[in-house]
C-alpha cells in the first residue's frame, strides 16, 4: 500500500535530478491511444519496452489521482488477483483537503478490503471482483463483471475457450488457478453459498447497496452451459438485501452498426427480439417518480435516448441523500461497464463535484487509462471488428451537456468560473475559444443540433457558441481533445476501407464520424 503523496512523489521521481537533465516529459492521451490501439493490457505483462510505456501510464494515473485525494494501492502486481484489473488498484480514502476529510473520511481497513477480495474474486466473471474505482460524497462507485455460473466456476480455461476465443483471459493459464480455488470448486454443495456469500461481505464493507446490471439476458449461455449468472437471479435469494436494477443495454457487438450508420447514434435502435436477449427492465419505483422518464417504452428509445435515460438513472442513485455506495456491472465489465463508469467520472468531473483540480486534458487521460485500458478492454479486438464502443462513450459527451445530467441542486450560471479549465473568452460577448487542436481547429459545435458549423476564415478558430455553461464548455473540451488524439492515433485504422479503396475515403468515413462532415479532405 502507499499512500498518495508518496505515489505523487514517486510519480515525479527523477525530476528533482540536476539542472542539465531535462525531467521526462508526461505521457500523453496520443502515447496512451498508441498502446491500447495495439494490445490488451495484462497485468502479467511487464516487461520490455510496452512494459515500459505501461508503467508511465501507471504512474501518470498514480499522480492524477493523488492531485484530489488520499488513496491507498491495492498490489496486483503480476495479475495475482485479477489479470485484466490495474497492477496498482487505487483505492480513494478521503477527499485531500482537510474540510472533506472530516466530512467523509474512509472507515474501511485497506488491508480487510484486500482480504476480502482475495476471497471474494472466485464470484465474478473472470475473477473481476468488485472494485471501487469512483468516491462521491464519500460513497464508493464501483464496477465488477457478473456473477460467474456453474460453466464458469468448473472450467474457467474451457470457458475462456468458448467466450472469447481461447486466447485473452489470464484465468485461461495454469498458474492464475490458486489452490484456494481448487478448494472451492471441490466442494460441491456449497460453492455458491461461500464464494457470494464473501462476494457479499465485501459489497457491504464498501457499503453499496445499489447493484447495476446491464446484461440483456439473465444468464450468459454458450453451447447449452450456463457460464454467467447475475443477481438477478440468483435462486436462494442471496442478494435480496441490495437493491437490484436490471437495465439492458446492448453489448458491444451492437456498436457495429453505429459504425456502420456513420457513427450515427441517433435513430439506431436496438432488436429487443433476439432469442438471447430475455432480461426486462425492472427499476425499483422509488428511483424512477422524480425521472420523468416513460420507462415502459425503453424497447423504443434509440442508442442515444437509452444511453441518456440510464446515465440519469445512475447520476440519481450517486446523488441521493444517503451513504449508500453503487455497483455497475455487464458481462465481463470491459466494455459497458467502462463506458457508464467514464461517463460518471466525466459528468460528475464537469459539475466540479469530483477530481475538482483537474483540466480536461487530465480528467480525459485519467478516465482513459484507468477506467478503459487497464481494466482490459480489448480495443484492438473491438477496432478489428468495427465495435466502437470505446469511441461511441466519448463523441457522446455532446449529449450530456445540459443541466438535466447535472449533478448539482442548484442552477449554474453561463459565467460561472471554470476550475482548471484554459478557456478564453477573447471572441467577444458571445464565443468562448477553446484549445482542440489537431483537425478540429476548423470545427464548431451548434449548441442544439451539435453539428459542425465551419467559421469563414477572417473568424477565429475553434470558437464555441457563447450559450454553452461551464459544464458544457468542459465536457465540449474533453471530446474535443479525445477526437483529436483518437483521429490522429487510432482514426484511421478503425475506419472500414471504402468500396474505391480511396485512403480519402477512409479518411472521409472517420471525419463524418469524429464530426467534421463540413471539412474537406484535404483539411485533414
Amino acid at each position: 500500500m502507499a499512500g498518495a503523496r508518496a505515489a505523487a512523489a514517486a510519480a515525479s521521481a527523477g525530476s528533482s535530478g540536476s539542472s542539465s537533465t531535462p525531467p521526462p516529459q508526461e505521457p500523453g492521451l496520443a502515447e496512451l491511444l498508441e498502446e491500447f490501439s495495439r494490445t490488451q493490457y495484462r497485468a502479467k505483462d511487464g516487461s520490455g519496452a510496452s512494459g515500459s510505456k505501461v508503467e508511465r501510464i501507471e504512474k501518470r494515473c498514480l499522480e492524477l489521482f493523488g492531485r484530489d485525494y488520499c488513496f491507498s494501492v491495492i498490489p496486483n502486481v503480476n495479475g495475482d488477483i485479477c489479470g485484466h484489473y490495474p497492477r496498482h488498484i487505487v483505492f480513494l480514502e478521503y477527499e485531500s483537503s482537510e474540510k472533506e476529510k472530516d466530512t467523509f473520511e474512509s472507515t474501511v481497513q485497506v488491508s480487510k478490503l484486500q482480504d476480502l477480495i482475495n476471497r471474494s474474486k472466485m464470484a465474478r466473471c473472470r475473477g473481476r471482483f468488485v472494485c471501487p474505482v469512483i468516491l462521491f460524497k464519500g460513497k464508493h462507485i464501483c464496477r465488477s463483471a457478473t456473477l460467474a455460473g456453474w460453466g464458469e466456476l468448473y472450467g474457467r480455461s474451457g470457458y475462456n475457450y468458448f467466450f472469447s476465443g481461447g486466447a485473452d483471459d489470464a484465468w485461461a493459464d495454469v498458474e492464475d488457478v490458486t489452490e484456494e480455488d481448487c478448494a472451492l470448486r471441490s466442494g460441491d454443495t456449497h460453492l455458491f453459498d461461500k464464494v457470494r456469500g464473501y462476494d457479499i461481505r465485501l459489497l457491504r464493507y464498501l457499503s453499496v447497496k445499489y447493484i447495476c446490471d446491464l446484461m440483456v439476458e439473465n444468464k450468459k449461455v454458450k453451447f447449452g452451459m450456463n457460464v454467467t449468472s447475475s443477481e438477478k437471479v440468483d435462486k436462494a435469494q442471496r442478494y435480496a438485501d441490495f437493491t437490484l436494477l436490471s437495465v439492458p443495454y446492448p453489448g458491444c457487438e451492437f456498436f457495429k452498426e453505429y459504425k456502420d450508420r456513420d457513427y450515427m447514434a441517433e435513430g439506431l435502435i436496438f432488436n429487443w427480439k433476439q432469442d438471447y436477449v430475455d432480461a426486462p427492465l425492472s427499476i425499483p419505483d422509488f428511483l424512477t417518480h422524480s425521472l420523468n422518464i416513460d420507462w415502459s417504452q425503453y424497447q423504443s428509445w434509440d442508442l442515444v435516448q437509452q444511453t441518456q435515460n440510464y446515465l440519469r438513472l445512475l447520476l440519481s442513485i450517486v446523488s441521493r441523500d444517503d451513504d449508500s455506495g453503487l455497483l455497475v456491472h455487464c458481462i465481463s465489465g470491459w466494455d459497458r461497464t467502462p463506458l457508464f463508469i467514464s461517463l460518471l467520472r466525466l459528468s460528475l468531473w464537469a459539475d466540479g463535484l469530483i477530481h475538482t483540480s483537474l483540466k480536461p486534458a487530465e480528467i480525459l487521460y485519467l478516465t482513459v487509462a484507468y477506467d478503459w485500458f487497464l481494466f482490459g478492454h480489448m480495443l484492438v479486438d473491438r477496432l478489428s471488428k468495427g465495435e466502437e464502443i470505446f469511441f461511441f462513450c466519448f463523441n457522446f459527451l455532446k449529449h450530456i451537456t445540459s443541466e438535466e445530467f447535472s449533478a448539482l441542486k442548484t442552477q449554474r450560471s453561463v459565467d460561472h468560473p471554470l476550475p482548471g479549465s484554459s478557456l478564453s473568452t477573447d471572441c467577444g460577448s458571445w464565443q468562448m475559444v477553446t484549445g482542440c487542436g489537431s483537425i478540429q481547429e476548423r470545427a464548431v459545435l451548434h449548441t442544439d443540433s451539435c453539428l459542425p458549423l465551419s467559421f469563414p476564415d477572417e473568424l477565429p478558430h475553434s470558437c464555441l457558441l457563447a450559450a454553452l455553461s461551464s459544464r458544457e464548455t468542459r465536457l465540449q473540451e474533453v471530446r474535443c481533445a479525445f477526437l483529436a488524439a483518437y483521429s490522429s492515433t487510432v482514426g484511421l485504422r478503425a475506419a472500414a476501407p471504402s468500396p474505391s479503396g480511396a485512403i480519402g475515403g477512409l479518411l472521409e468515413q472517420f471525419a463524418r464520424g469524429v464530426g467534421l462532415r463540413g471539412a474537406s479532405s484535404s483539411a485533414l
